[in-house]
């Protein structure tokens, strides 16, 4: 079934006389070219920015890339096609060897097998992305060595480069030389890619016109209503201090409490002297910069300080202490696949839904003949009240309101441990099992309203209607062994309460009756999220290709697993290759065991940097839905006044009480079908990871296998690099985790299986 926006596009092609887009020959033409050029599928997906399935779709016309991906992949099969007529013979293949960041599954096998590396050949020199953008690749040139056994680069990667001064100016929607620079104290602009691009810039004035008219920098709108992506200069500590920052923003009274600059700063005064304005957060960790539309055009730059925590930890790892080529190239990825980076992940996550579903779109005035601004059908189009139910305690409708509030967050839920066995705490391990991206997996295909709430009196429930209802489920019996699916502490409801739409339609699926006393309903609904869903799983499958990660539907599970144990001890290896060796070794994936310590590291290097997209990725989805519930900030804030946030279309704490809601469903459903196929239940939850007592240290362990043993059941907790399915969180033995659940504060085994406090640690 075809989205709006694109029967909106292909009937526009149609009014405009021109075919919808460029056509792509058929399968079996798409595979000899590739053939023919001597190119993998692998190879093809990385220069496409996508998956090897998703390639394999192409080949076998399952699916057709959309745009801007498809003007691309056209443009490349055209270029084959004159270099290798029919009948041409195929170019010898590459020898090059090459550091391995890809794995191929062993055959399926009763116990796991260590997985074997797939070479991959070095990347085209043709880039049709900036093929398709009409630009050349400039000449190669030199770059400062990197630190010792971590590479700036991998073997085979495009050296860096200069690029020729763009051809077009930032405004005519050229954009070259990617979406963002890491600028170093000395001048040079590392940019995605590889290219190193010179900055002349002297004061942060300077540096905002250079960003807009020379550089070269920026991104195309991801939606055709929508507007290009400002480019972004990333400031390391060295340019921060050449600009006159300063290297804090903790050390001064004046800036401690607000964490940006004061107005009377030098800087920011230099700034309103050359007519460039800040937003209303000022200049902080991150600056927006900018002058005032001029003939339709913006004239806007992102500016992140490095020194000033602009990377949080806990979504970005250490990559604010990578060297400047490597940082362009982390944050270079997740610009291509996310959206530039323009603030915290939670900020480009909320960011990124408006960039695919803009407010507003063209629309013709038929007094007048001309196009004006109207609403885009399918997005939040407006600022709506929220109901009082679904406000946090602070707002101003929550004032003097004593209904009673939504409470849908995530599990915190401990097991009592007198349910437990003796053969459970008898076993000798404790399994923790995460869901990947458990809030993305639910935002797929949900139902949320598009428009404000409209008070209802006793009405009959519809799972297909979003809203708040209030209706009492203390009368429907829970296993204590399971925790409660209608609370998130786990413990049953003692009265009627405010439940999501997917907590009441879960409540109908288990075969109980529901009669809502009243609700809050929003008359106007639409699958909102489905876009930003699509996106933000194609980058979280694509960069778990690209560790190595199997992402077929038809993977065996246990060459899944290995290739995640590989990915772990390479991402987190340290300078010390022997230890690393070991425990490569201890995994049985002797064959990474056996390179050369260039090759190792080189690999080690590669997957840490990939992990850290990774978190962003996943910090955007998570942060990015709470986001939606954005609460008062700055300690001089009193309950009952508005706040900031309020002003956005997109602060809708209904929308966010829908996708945690159906995450903690699915989660139930899950740990259910497992304790009715197998009789075994969990010993802890924590927001997506539960934890069982198992016989083994791996999740084979304990779950519910198929027939045929080659699987684990359908229902339950699937193994797989995709949203919705699961991998390891980590191992205790059974005798810790017993005396946790005895100990006087009752530790939560799932907040403890890697051996810490994860919410602590990792800002959850």
């Amino acid at each position: 079934m075809p989205t709006q926006d694109e029967l909106f596009a292909a009937v526009d092609a149609l009014l405009a006389g021109v075919e919808p887009g460029p056509r792509l020959p058929d399968p079996a033409e798409r595979v000899r070219l590739r053939e023919a050029a001597g190119v993998t599928q692998a190879q093809l997906a990385k220069a496409l920015q996508s998956t090897v399935q998703t390639v394999k779709n192409y080949e076998n016309g399952r699916s057709a890339p959309r745009p801007p991906r498809l003007e691309a992949y056209v443009r490349l099969l055209e270029g084959w096609a004159a270099k290798y007529p029919s009948g041409a013979t195929a170019p010898a293949a590459s020898t090059v060897d090459e550091v391995p960041t890809a794995f191929t599954p062993p055959p399926p096998v009763p116990a796991p097998l260590p997985v074997q590396p797939a070479p991959t050949a070095p990347a085209p020199a043709a880039d049709p992305a900036r093929e398709a953008a009409g630009t050349t690749a400039p000449a190669p040139v030199p770059v400062s060595a990197a630190p010792p056994r971590r590479p700036t680069t991998d073997p085979g990667d495009e050296p860096l480069r200069r690029p020729a001064r763009p051809a077009a100016p930032y405004f005519d929607g050229q954009f070259p030389n990617g979406p963002l620079a890491v600028l170093d104290g000395d001048g040079t602009a590392y940019g995605v890619g590889g290219l190193v691009l010179p900055c002349p810039a002297t004061t942060l004035p300077q540096l905002a016109l250079w960003a807009l008219t020379e550089s070269g920098l920026g991104t195309a709108r991801l939606h055709r209503n929508g507007k290009d992506g400002d480019p972004l200069i990333v400031l390391t500590a060295e340019a921060a201090a050449r600009f006159g920052l300063p290297a804090t923003l903790d050390d001064d009274p004046a800036t401690r409490r607000t964490q940006r600059l004061p107005e009377d700063h030098k800087v920011v005064k230099a700034l309103a002297r050359s007519k460039w304005q800040l937003t209303r957060r000022g200049f902080g960790p991150w600056a927006r910069i900018y002058r005032p539309v001029k003939d339709g055009r913006r004239q806007c730059v992102q500016l992140a300080v490095l020194p000033w925590r602009a990377l949080d930890t806990r979504a970005w790892g250490d990559a604010d202490r990578l060297p400047a080529p490597d940082l362009a190239r982390v944050l270079g990825i997740y610009a291509q696949r996310v959206i530039t980076p323009r603030g915290s992940t939670a900020t480009c996550g909320l960011e990124l839904m408006t960039a695919l579903r803009p407010p507003t779109r063209a629309v013709r005035d038929e007094a007048t003949g001309g196009w004006v601004s109207g609403p885009n059908p399918g997005a939040l189009t407006e600022v709506v009240r929220a109901a009082p139910p679904e406000v946090p305690a602070e707002h101003p409708a929550a004032q003097g309101w004593d209904g009673g509030f939504l409470d849908e967050e995530s599990y915190q839920w401990i097991r009592p441990v007198e349910t437990l066995s003796e053969a459970e705490m008898l076993e000798p391990f404790a399994v923790g099992i995460d869901i990947n991206t458990a809030y993305l997996a639910a935002a797929s295909r949900l139902a949320v309203g598009l428009s404000g709430p409209v008070h209802v009196h006793r009405p009959a429930f519809d799972r297909k209607v979003p809203g708040s209802w209030l209706v009492d489920l203390s009368h429907i019996p829970t296993d204590p062994r399971l925790p409660s699916p209608f609370t998130p502490t786990g413990r049953p409801p003692t009265g009627p309460a405010w439940y999501a739409t997917p907590t009441v339609a879960y409540a109908l699926e288990l075969g109980h009756d529901v009669a809502p006393v009243e609700a809050y309903l929003r008359e106007q609904s639409g699958a909102y999220l489905d876009p930003w869903h699509d996106r933000l799983r194609e980058a979280y499958v694509t960069t778990m290709a690209e560790a190595g990660i199997p992402v077929d539907k038809d993977t065996d599970e246990r060459a899944f697993l290995a290739a995640m144990t590989a990915h772990r001890l390479l991402k987190d290896a340290g300078e010390d290759l022997d230890a690393l060796r070991r425990a490569l070794a201890a995994e049985g994936l002797g064959h990474l065991a056996a390179l050369e310590d260039d090759r190792l590291a080189a690999a080690a290097w590669r997957h840490h940097q990939i992990a850290m997209v990774l978190s962003a990725v996943k910090s955007t989805v998570k942060f990015g839905i709470g986001k939606l519930r954005e609460r008062p900030q700055g300690l001089d804030y009193r309950p009952g006044e508005a706040w900031s946030a309020l002003e956005r279309p997109t602060w809708r704490p209904d929308i966010r009480a829908a996708v945690i809601a159906k995450a903690r469903v699915n989660m139930h459903r899950k740990m259910a079908n497992v304790a009715r196929a197998n009789g075994r239940y969990p010993l802890g939850v924590n927001n997506d990871c539960v934890v069982y007592a198992s016989p083994g240290p791996g999740p084979l362990d304990f779950l519910p296998l198929t027939g045929s043993g080659k699987g684990v059941l359908p229902g339950t907790f699937r193994l797989g690099a995709t949203p919705g399915l699961s991998k390891v969180e980590g191992v205790q033995s059974m005798l810790t985790v017993v005396d946790w659940l005895e100990g006087e504060q009752s530790i939560n085994p799932a907040r403890h299986i890697k051996g810490h406090d994860s919410t602590a640690v990792e800002g959850k």
